[in-house]
């Protein structure tokens, strides 16, 4: 009874061990091209939860945002610097944040539900670029994090943050799936496919949806804050308008929803495209971004992590 934990537990464990390593042996610039795109697929893990529910959030610029200028604000004004404080900060502030939206959203679907998401967060563009206080158009720079006391910098400050970064991934990561194996995470393929039968045995879709819509709010914000100790600067551009959303919806219809781990796969992937097309066609890497999601749709319109059903079916079929 005792083997199944244990073995995931090690999987887990073996998994951040791994990424670790891998920072050790990357250069500067992939460590960083990493961080942020772990950091990303933490919001695309919370898409993951409500994608299995039908549901499209075009808003979670919203709770990113929010994340990432919570660490600015109270780096700034009240003078907080360590990392781990930050971060918890940010994510249960975007998450409380998640709790009052949700308790709207949570009562719409298909594309009443994506387009009032993406409505909030046009709110948030608005009011960072109006308020001279919040930097405007601008922005402003970040503090340079803390580890409980220890203040890295150059590299080490790099690999200190990526280490964090893994490390709350991977812890999410974790979380996300034993979700997912609860009651209430297995219900998602049902709401999505008919509501109503789930209603019927006594259960409240609306607050399935609601829970669904915080947790995805609160992945969101611990990215924003990664992103913003990472990068070293907020602004509205970067942190809350609407193509960041697009682009969190890009990722999640690149890697699929089939694992946990599909995220973490696309928004690394995203980045290396993003990255050299960006170097070697800086003024058509877009046209590359979307032929890369026109080809996916395509060949896998179950994502890239359909890729891996395929290729070991023909292995479990026996002669």
């Amino acid at each position: 009874m005792t083997m199944a934990p244990t073995r995931s537990l090690a999987r887990w464990l073996g998994a951040l061990v791994a990424m670790g390593v891998l920072g050790w042996a990357v250069p500067d610039w992939a460590q960083f091209l990493l961080t942020l795109a772990l950091a990303k697929g933490l919001v695309v893990l919370g898409l993951l939860i409500l994608w299995r529910t039908g549901l499209v959030s075009f808003g979670q610029a919203l709770f990113f945002g929010f994340g990432g200028y919570a660490v600015g604000l109270l780096g700034g004004y009240v003078g907080l610097s360590d990392i781990v404080l930050l971060t918890a900060l940010a994510t249960v502030g975007s998450g409380l944040l998640a709790a009052l939206v949700g308790l709207l959203l949570a009562r719409y679907r298909d594309i009443f539900f994506a387009m009032l998401s993406m409505a909030f967060s046009m709110i948030l563009y608005g009011i960072l670029v109006k308020t001279e206080a919040l930097g405007s158009t601008d922005g402003f720079n970040v503090v340079s994090p803390t580890f409980l006391g220890f203040a890295p910098s150059g590299d080490s400050l790099l690999l200190s943050v990526y280490l964090w970064t893994v490390l709350l991934c991977v812890g999410s990561a974790y979380g996300v799936h034993r979700y997912l194996e609860s009651t209430m995470g297995q219900l998602a393929p049902a709401i999505r496919d008919n509501e109503i039968r789930v209603e019927y045995l006594g259960l409240s879709v609306v607050r399935i949806i609601y829970v669904k819509v915080i947790i995805a709010g609160a992945l969101a914000g611990a990215c924003g804050a990664i992103t913003a100790f990472a990068v070293g600067h907020i602004d509205p551009d970067a942190m809350s308008y609407w193509t960041v959303s697009g682009e969190f919806v890009f990722v999640t219809i690149l890697s699929g929803t089939g694992s946990i781990a599909a995220p973490f796969l696309g928004s690394v992937l995203f980045e290396l495209i993003r990255t050299y097309a960006t170097q070697y066609s800086p003024y058509t890497w877009q046209m590359v971004l979307g032929s890369s999601l026109l080809l996916i749709i395509l060949f896998l319109p179950d994502g890239l992590w359909s890729l891996f059903g395929r290729l070991r079916r023909p292995a479990r079929q026996s002669p």
